[in-house]
């Protein structure tokens, strides 16, 4: 029989609730779009064990959601955080279409939906 006492393993759903209230949205923001640019970084191979984790496809999603977080919260969040995450969106759809051995038409790449076509 199971009692309801919460263990140590067991996370506190309260407590976390508590937390994530006290965190301003636009730090919510950019921290997921921090999570998915280091996400998109590692499986465009942009990391120190460059090819070992490199998967195109998964990368073009990644890049794809970035865009879009980025292209919803532009109005929500400050020039002063929007800026580095858009240029570091440009970096990430530079290096997919450096990487991909037959790259997208102008326009279609990754997350270019939102950004318009991106050129080097």
């Amino acid at each position: 029989m199971s009692d309801a006492t919460p263990n140590s393993e067991t996370p506190d759903f309260d407590d976390m609730a508590r937390d994530i209230a006290e965190v301003p949205a636009v730090e919510v923001i950019v921290t997921v779009a921090v999570n998915l640019m280091s996400a998109a970084a590692v499986k465009l191979g942009l990391t120190e064990d460059g090819d070992k984790h490199k998967d195109l496809d998964e990368a073009r999603k990644l890049v794809h959601a970035l865009a879009g977080l980025l292209d919803a919260s532009t109005t929500e969040i400050s020039s002063f955080h929007a800026a580095p995450l858009r240029d570091g969106l440009k970096s990430l759809q530079l290096a997919f279409r450096e990487a991909s051995l037959v790259p997208d038409e102008p326009g279609q790449g990754p997350g270019e939906k939102y950004t318009g076509p991106v050129f080097g």
